[in-house]
């Protein structure tokens, strides 16, 4: 009876679909099925096939342990090789504080206590605020425990490590800080590094891109076994820079200039014996920058700190604006940055501008009566000698800087080839040194057309227009080695980071300024300057050294400022070496003292000349 109920009921479902329903359904599931072999039998192929590769990228999303590889920023060296600035590598020491928490609790304890013990034996951590830092940072996963520690510290961490197998959760992220082992020395000519690897002044921040390299990644996936493996695309290096500085040479500028601002200490300019001191010696033959120096400097390793030149009151009282204009006062370096009127300096170009033009033939002479009168102009201007120096020749002119014969030479050449002649030496133009920061002063100069005879006139012994260190001692250059100017330049070579060059300077000669002929008449005044004018004390024995002296008076012209200068080159033939010093407001009652240059230069060229092997004269071979 049963049995015939249920095939009643099975005969009255089938009634409910038709045979063409039937067949239809069971196409429908029959495509199902394929479909889902289909499926699954690509799934299989496919892990197969690309299952590793699928499976670590699924897995490096998942468990990335991705880790910067910092790059190591290029050494700059000196003229020898010397490391002057250098990347030291130093460690991040980081502590993952949820994962050593999540130890399994019969190890937990254990692995705390032999962590907690490496870090502070390594670090020399504190344990007590080393683990009440652990409890109050539960959940970071990223606590960074020491920032920039020793190499050997992270090597005696590592080794601890390596002994005891509980100790754990904690990263060692190499890193990179930058060094310079001088300290001071030409500290605004290497300039430093803020924020990691950006230059800031300096070689530093003009061969910034040079220096930087690439940072590489480390990155963790798990393979097909569950294991940890790594891609490591390794960082690129940055290259190294080759300077022409002489570390050596600059060590004995830097001494003398030191010794200099002692002896004129007295509370002023910051406690400083002068405003600015500065000194570039350069081969006259290349261009190239032999040693730069300028006082007040910095350390290089502690840039901002100002408490050699100011008391803890004086920083106290500072607000953070004057402590910043402070701060760059002191970065700024003078030999480039500074734009200032040259003095007496400036007479050699003038006599060459003569010379070149044929309107000078050296046979000239000129009398000073003390002072020369301009049409119009209520005061004469004065010579250095206002009693008058009397009948003078061309030599004696510039021997004895004699203010009325270089204005009677002025108004020879005239306004037109005056200037014209100033833009062949340099002046009011770019260098074009490696170097950033260099002072414009193409605003700084008269024109013809605004030029009026009195312009002309103090513009011929160096007042009225603005120079840099840099322009002067380029265009004197080029006034004693035969007229050639070469571009001054402080970087000859570029190696990358296994030491191969990549780049070598060539010096470049821009232009010509003067004839052999007229460079040799010069160079015979400015011996007689040295030996029997205004620069005898810059005479070193056993040397034949020319050159001139300068002293400018500072706007405004009744507060009595100067700025003192030297120039000079030796040996008289055939130049080997040029030397520019400048003095600038020094702490005396009468500032016009042309003979603290003059002595600065004697003092260095003293002990620099031995070093450089400079030639001597004849009589001291």
């Amino acid at each position: 009876m049963a049995k015939r109920k249920r095939k009643g009921r099975y005969q009255n479902l089938y009634r409910k679909f038709p045979k063409k329903m039937q067949i239809k359904l069971v196409g429908v599931f029959a495509a199902i099925i394929l479909a889902f072999v289909f499926f699954v039998g690509r799934a299989a192929f496919i892990n197969i096939v690309n299952g590793k590769e699928y499976k670590k990228q699924v897995m490096s999303q998942i468990r990335n342990t991705g880790q910067t590889i910092p790059f190591k920023r290029g050494d700059i060296l000196d003229t020898n090789g010397t490391k002057i600035a250098t990347s030291e590598r130093t460690y991040n020491v980081v502590l993952d504080v949820k994962g050593l928490l999540e130890t399994k609790k019969q190890y937990k304890n254990q692995m705390i206590d032999a962590t907690v013990d490496a870090l502070c034996e390594a670090f020399g951590l504190e344990e007590t605020q080393l683990r009440e830092q652990i409890q109050e940072e539960k959940e970071n996963r990223y606590l960074t425990l020491i920032k920039n520690a020793g190499y050997e510290e992270g090597q005696a961490f590592k080794k601890l490590e390596n002994e005891n197998k509980m100790i754990g959760a904690v990263t060692l992220e190499d890193t990179y800080v930058r060094k310079y082992p001088y300290s001071t020395l030409a500290s605004d000519v290497i300039g430093y590094t803020s924020s990691g690897n950006v230059g800031t002044i300096g070689l530093e921040a003009y061969y910034n891109e040079e220096l930087n390299g690439t940072d590489g990644r480390k990155t963790g996936y798990l393979n097909s076994d569950s294991d940890s493996e790594n891609v490591i695309q390794n960082a690129v290096d940055g290259n190294n820079i080759v300077t022409t500085i002489d570390v050596n040479l600059q060590a004995i500028v830097e001494k003398h200039i030191k010794e200099l601002n002692d002896r004129l200490k007295d509370n002023a300019y910051e406690g400083e014996g002068t405003k600015n001191t500065a000194v570039i010696m350069m081969d006259p033959n290349t261009g190239a920058i032999l040693a730069e120096a300028s006082y007040p400097n910095f350390d290089l390793n502690n840039p901002r700190d100002l408490s050699q030149y100011y008391t803890n009151e004086e920083l106290e009282a500072m607000s953070k604006e004057e402590k910043l204009d402070a701060m760059n006062a002191l970065w700024r370096n003078f030999c480039i940055s500074d734009t200032f009127e040259p003095g007496s300096t400036m007479k050699p170009f003038t006599m060459a501008a003569g010379f070149e033009t044929g309107k000078l033939t050296g046979n000239e002479t000129f009398v000073c009566g003390g002072s020369y009168k301009y049409d119009g102009v209520p005061q004469p201007v004065a010579c250095i000698a206002t009693s008058g120096h009397g009948t003078q020749t061309l030599k004696q002119v510039l021997e004895n800087s004699c203010n009325v014969g270089m204005m009677e030479i002025a108004e020879k050449l005239g306004a037109e080839d005056f200037s014209r002649y100033q833009h062949i030496f340099g002046f009011g133009e770019y260098t074009g040194i490696d170097l950033p920061g260099e002072g414009d002063t193409s605003s700084l100069l008269y024109s013809p057309e605004n030029m009026k005879p009195i312009d002309l006139g103090t513009n011929s012994f160096g007042q009225n227009f603005n120079v840099t260190m840099t322009q002067l001692a380029a265009g004197f250059c080029s006034l004693i080695n035969g007229g050639n100017y070469y571009e001054p330049y402080v970087v000859k070579e570029i190696q990358d980071a296994n030491g191969d060059v990549v780049y070598t300077k060539t010096p470049v000669l821009a232009k010509k300024t003067i004839s052999k002929e007229t460079g040799e008449i010069l160079k015979d005044y400015m011996l007689g300057v040295v030996e029997e004018g205004s620069g005898k004390s810059a005479q070193v024995a056993g040397y034949a050294i020319g050159g001139k002296t300068g002293t400018a008076e500072k706007h405004p012209r009744s507060e009595g400022k100067n700025l003192n200068s030297f120039i000079g080159y030796a040996p008289q033939e055939n130049p080997e070496i040029m030397i520019y010093v400048v003095v600038d407001e020094p702490n005396l009652e009468q500032q016009a003292a042309s003979y603290l240059a003059t002595g600065l230069a004697a003092d260095i060229m003293k002990e620099a000349f031995p070093y450089l092997n400079i030639t001597k004269t004849e009589q001291t071979q």
